[in-house]
């Protein structure tokens, strides 16, 4: 009985649907038990959406041993964190959301499975709120890099898109394990290089690749010439269910920063019809933003970074970040409830680093996490 009533005083609890997705990630990876009060107890629709419940099954996929207790109504949610298992999976994601909003957080639990995962996300893979499958390739792979997940078999492979409503796409998304991560020092974001993006069209007319990507070129080519944009029209089954168009961009600086900026257009009978040229000057100006706010990590995958500062070996870790968006506050947050780690944040006015917007130098010492489960070999 002594054991059971330690294991309840680590218990956390927190009240309200926000977050769910960092609460969630951070008691696995802490193997601290989490209760949620109130998700949404006070609407005409109470509890958990579809997306939510779909999310908690794909985190009870990918462990082994978790316990999950939900009440009636779904306004109340218990879990204990069981072993991060891995193996290979597969998910039907909620249309609701775009399969980013599970890819983000399975992106913070691969590198600690006991075996590696192999994945297949099915779902929308762009849309307008989540990041897309697309800026997740471009720009988080490459951060699991600096920190010394890599290898062949690291990978997001598109094999179909889905527009929504309907969805109908589908990813494969694989990630070997590591024991321990290597800390980074990433204070120099350097100049930009490059820039490259895709352009994606299904079940319209493939012109509207082109034309999103000449009005994109027709902004950027004035800072720089290296710009290529692939347009990539899907056809048949592999063009999913919903007719709809986008594009994303990603700019590349000399020392291997990556900022992306993207945009979708509206759902079939959702809002106003919108023109690829609007759409890809819009995604043009807001990589510019992205260009302008600066830091070695865009603002879609700051707390990633952050995560894998706390989790790394015990040593000093840094990266220089732009304005730190609401989501990676709550997460630092998280991170010290969770894991007792606090970072020490120096601003830095743009007079000193001669360039765009405010930035916040991130300094942290890792945990010293170490992959438990790993089967060694």
């Amino acid at each position: 009985m002594a054991g059971s009533a330690a294991g309840e005083a680590q218990c956390l609890s927190y009240t309200g649907c926000n977050f769910l997705r960092q609460r969630l990630v951070l008691a696995t990876l802490s193997g601290r038990p989490l209760k949620i009060r109130k998700i949404r107890a006070k609407e005409e629709d109470p509890g958990l959406r579809d997306f939510e419940a779909s999310f908690i099954r794909l985190i009870d996929k990918v462990t082994n041993g978790s316990r999950i207790e939900i009440n009636q109504t779904g306004t109340t949610l218990y879990y204990q964190p069981g072993l991060l298992y891995g193996g290979s999976l597969e998910h039907d994601c909620s249309p609701s959301r775009g399969i980013g909003y599970y890819l983000e957080s399975l992106l913070c639990l691969a590198p600690f499975m006991k075996h590696p995962l192999k994945i297949v996300l099915r779902g929308v893979t762009n849309d307008q709120v989540d990041p897309s499958v697309d800026v997740l390739k471009a720009t988080a792979l490459p951060l699991l890099k600096k920190f010394g997940i890599d290898g062949e078999s690291l990978e997001i492979k598109i094999n179909r898109r889905g527009m929504p409503p309907k969805g109908g796409g589908e990813i494969l998304f694989s990630c070997p394990v590591r024991k321990v991560l290597q800390p980074v020092q990433f204070t120099d974001p350097g100049k930009i290089k490059r820039i490259r993006g895709t352009a994606y069209s299904v079940r319209v007319s493939p012109q509207m690749a082109n034309r999103m990507v000449e009005s994109a070129r027709g902004i950027l080519n004035k800072f720089l010439p290296d710009i290529y944009i692939y347009t990539d029209h899907m056809k048949g089954v592999n063009s999913g269910k919903s007719p709809g168009f986008g594009i994303c961009l990603t700019a590349e600086t000399i020392n291997g920063t990556i900022l992306s900026a993207e945009l979708a257009s509206n759902p079939q009978g959702q809002g106003t019809a919108v023109l690829p040229e609007e759409l890809g000057q819009n995604c043009a100006k807001l990589l510019l933003e992205e260009v302008y706010r600066g830091g070695c990590v865009d603002s879609t995958n700051q707390s990633l970074a952050l995560l894998l500062m706390t989790l790394g070996q015990r040593d000093v870790s840094k990266v220089l970040l732009g304005p730190l968006s609401p989501y990676t506050i709550e997460f630092l947050r998280h991170l010290r409830s969770f894991f007792q780690i606090m970072f020490k944040m120096e601003t830095k006015t743009p007079e000193e680093e001669h360039m765009g917007g405010e930035k916040v130098l991130m300094t942290c010492v890792g945990i010293g996490f170490c992959n438990l489960s790993k089967t060694i070999r």
